[in-house]
């Protein structure tokens, strides 16, 4: 139990966003992806994920982790309309209502809420991405569900301290979710295993060395001159302890970061690349689309967009 608490010490929680969505038409987006992580709250309607379309019961909340496509419908006739996460957030419109009426909050037929969050261990490594957790339901958590509530209510109201408060209901909620998968013996044994980033110190500078110089020379040279092993080593090394190796590890930090800027910056996307340490612009360009399914121009709109 210890090294979970430090793994939930470590843990550096960033709200992202929260909304309040009803459906407008039925849907399922078979490859739905997210840099950040998802919990949604279903209050009335039909949820199904996954291949096999598990079903979301009302009242119960869907986990989706941040970096990691999952086939997600809404609606009962969501088999009849399937779409990709491009069309999705092209079309996002057509598909969703954002509710922005405190007390309309779970009254509609078929309607939603979700909080989005960032969850890093040492304000580096996904948590959740880095357990290669997959999409799962979290039942009788009335505690979890009161929590995103708490958080869409404050995301929609003006108030002093609405910031303050979103910060901290979003840490309790990833301590519940943690809390959750503790109680329930999910992915333990991945939990285990992230345990070592405690138990190396050589893995945290690297881990902070590869987030200062995301531009720069990230060769698995230099990673084993900051970690003081062999070039032929590092990787082996770099796997044993995280389950990935390095290099593509710094590419989903470096295209993290590129989603980052997307988001508060008006920087151009040539920039973009080349801050995050692409010199060919077209190849960034490539690279983005291939992870996340989308450019990074119509990146850039969906989170500058205000409807949802």
């Amino acid at each position: 139990m210890e090294d979970y608490n430090k793994v939930i010490e470590s843990l550096g929680v960033r709200y992202i966003k929260a909304k309040n969505l009803v459906l407008r038409q039925a849907f399922t987006v078979r490859n739905a992806y997210d840099v950040g992580n998802n919990v949604i709250l279903l209050h009335q309607g039909r949820i199904v994920f996954g291949e096999e379309e598990m079903a979301v019961e009302e009242g119960e909340l869907l986990f989706l982790p941040g970096g990691r496509a999952t086939r997600v419908g809404y609606g009962q006739s969501a088999a009849s309309r399937v779409i990709s996460n491009d069309d999705l957030i092209t079309n996002k419109d057509r598909f969703f209502t954002s509710n922005d009426k405190l007390d309309y909050i779970g009254d509609a037929e078929e309607s939603h809420s979700f909080v989005s969050f960032e969850a890093k261990v040492f304000d580096s490594v996904n948590f959740f991405a880095s357990l290669d957790v997959p999409a799962f339901v979290i039942k009788g958590n009335s505690k979890l569900a009161n929590l995103v509530i708490k958080i869409i209510e404050e995301s929609l109201q003006n108030l002093p301290g609405r910031e303050r408060l979103i910060g901290i209901y979003t840490e309790n909620m990833v301590v519940e979710v943690v809390r959750y998968i503790l109680r329930n013996n999910l992915f333990v044994e991945q939990l285990a295993t992230n345990s070592t980033y405690f138990k190396d110190p050589r893995l945290i500078d690297l881990f902070n060395f590869i987030k200062e110089n995301l531009s720069g020379d990230l060769s698995n040279k230099v990673l084993a001159t900051v970690a003081n092993v062999s070039e032929d080593y590092v990787g082996q090394y770099f796997k044993m302890l995280t389950n990935i190796n390095p290099q593509d590890y710094i590419e989903y930090q470096r295209m993290e970061r590129a989603v980052s800027l997307l988001r508060t910056t008006k920087k151009s996307i040539r920039d973009i690349g080349k801050e995050v340490g692409y010199k060919d612009t077209a190849y960034f360009c490539r690279r983005f689309k291939m992870m996340f399914g989308i450019p990074a121009g119509k990146m850039r709109r969906r989170e500058t967009a205000t409807n949802i």
